[in-house]
């Protein structure tokens, strides 16, 4: 029995350290059920009945939580690289399921299938909705869409970071890396609380300065609130049930822009920019490839704008369809008008927009920008290389050498990427969507970027998707927001061995 007992507790004989994980779940929880005393407030402030169900969900989910934490009991607060992950996923399931309640009992009246898919949507910034008629849902309600995609903006398990110092550490370290594969490597702290706290702090007073500029405008208070949520977490939720185009305003449409473009830009430099280093923007090759891919579909989709004869004033052919490329490329999925009429071009264009996302270490989904730029770089070196195979030459992005190892790894991200998104199409093909609007919206899921066509689009919604089909694009929106390898390893047989 002794023998078993020490086995049972040896780090190079635990597989994963499942007590561990559930303590730090737990708190997580209580963290999630503290942000829903937002909503609850608005509800209790607008006198809306709503206030009960979150009263409710919020003894339930601090309860569940503090179970875990408080009477579960761990050998080892140790939590190797595979613990990392999958408390991650599990997190992120987790704050979906629990999340999901206020929608399921509130006034919004979603099934299970309907409400984890808004829920998933919300924390991974996808910004989809299956609710078609937001206008009828609770003030709480609205908040509570808005708060969930602000949260999922940087992320759930950063933001415990920043607030939990006893995660300063190697398992703190290993967190940070499976869920912010895409927000940054580069040394912002000395430390990962550092890190987690100044991406925060920056985060917060960006988005506090785009609420007070979009309250000066034709937006109410709470309106202004929750589309500066959403649109700097690059999540894509409105208030209207027509989005932006509701409001009909051209500097509601600027403003949005401009943020929408810093959220897709990446939070390192826009702390170089906070710390009086702006050059280091244009210095940038990510960054100028960002800009230049948005000058490059604006043409092209004026021209299909022009072809297709929707020109309509200068907004059709000035704001709108820069409006729609920001939306489309920083996967905020915001809606000023109806891109479906602008020609096949444009569809294509959006597609292509959505696949590729924006910057790496922003709050956008997609493939990335700088991934697309090492493998157009390597692209080019390997055509050099056949025609001198002696010349010796590297791939530089930002001056820094991209290894074999990250060109493999970025060719591996590439396929899994793809092969899910495919995947997606073809099962909902299979349950008789429309065969472009299946593969649309799986693009638009896997890229957490919430547009839709045809089906799923301005005449229609993703609360057309059979329940089946929402479990689905809930997993894509997941897999797209942890970038695929954190939730794809969870299937290894590898990861569960010893």
């Amino acid at each position: 029995m002794r023998t078993l007992t020490t086995i049972g507790h040896n780090p190079r004989t635990r597989i994963l350290n499942f007590p561990m994980q559930l303590k730090l779940l737990g708190h997580l929880l209580i963290i999630e059920a503290l942000f829903m005393i937002v909503p609850a407030l608005v509800c209790l402030f607008c006198g809306e009945s709503d206030w009960i169900v979150f009263f409710l969900t919020i003894l339930f989910t601090a309860g569940i939580g503090s179970l875990l934490k408080f009477r579960i009991h761990a050998s080892s607060d140790n939590l190797g690289r595979k613990d990392g992950c999958l408390i991650t996923c599990l997190v992120w399931i987790m704050f979906s399921l629990f999340g999901m309640l206020p929608y399921i009992f509130g006034s919004s009246h979603l099934n299970v299938s309907e409400g984890f898919f808004e829920a998933m949507s919300g924390f991974t910034t996808t910004g989809a909705t299956v609710i078609r008629d937001v206008e009828m849902c609770s003030r709480g309600i609205l908040v509570w869409r808005a708060l969930t995609q602000w949260i999922g903006g940087l992320g759930i398990v950063l933001f415990t970071l920043a607030i939990i110092p006893s995660l300063n550490n190697s398992k703190g370290l290993f967190m940070f890396h499976a869920e912010v594969s895409g927000i940054t490597h580069d040394k912002i702290g000395a430390r990962i609380a550092n890190t987690a706290k100044t991406l925060w702090g920056m985060y917060a007073i960006i988005t506090l300065i785009l609420i007070l500029l979009l309250w000066v405008g034709p937006m109410s208070f709470l309106e202004s609130v929750c589309h500066a949520f959403a649109a700097i977490s690059t999540g894509g939720f409105s208030t209207r049930n027509e989005s932006i185009a509701s409001f009909d305003s051209v500097y509601v449409k600027v403003v949005l822009c401009v943020f929408m473009f810093i959220g897709g830009v990446n939070f390192s430099l826009i702390f170089a920019v906070f710390k009086g280093y702006a050059r280091d923007l244009w210095k940038n090759d990510v960054f100028r490839a960002f800009l230049t891919l948005i000058g490059i579909n604006y043409l092209l989709t004026l021209i299909s704008i022009l072809h297709a004869g929707t020109c309509n004033g200068w907004q059709s052919f000035t704001i709108d369809p820069i409006f729609h490329i920001i939306s489309a490329m920083t996967s905020t999925g915001f809606g000023a008008g109806n891109f479906e009429s602008w020609g096949e071009l444009a569809l294509v264009l959006t597609i292509l927009m959505m696949y590729v996302g924006a910057c790496a270490g922003s709050t956008t989904g997609g493939f990335k920008i700088d991934r697309m730029l090492y493998l157009t770089k390597n692209f080019r070196n390997e055509m050099k290389r056949a025609a001198s195979p002696r010349s010796l030459r590297t791939v530089a992005v930002n001056n820094q050498i991209i290894t074999p190892e990250r060109t493999n790894e970025i060719i591996a991200f590439l396929l899994i990427y793809t092969g899910l998104m495919f995947l997606g199409g073809i099962l909902l093909s299979a349950m008789d969507f429309p065969i472009v609007d299946a593969f649309f919206s799986s693009v638009s899921c896997i890229s957490n970027n919430g547009l839709g066509s045809g089906v799923t689009g301005i005449t229609g919604s993703y609360d057309l998707l059979p329940a089946v089909g929402k479990w689905v694009m809930s997993f894509l929106m997941l897999a797209g927001r942890l970038e695929v390898f954190a939730i794809i390893i969870l299937f290894s047989r590898s990861f569960w061995r010893r």
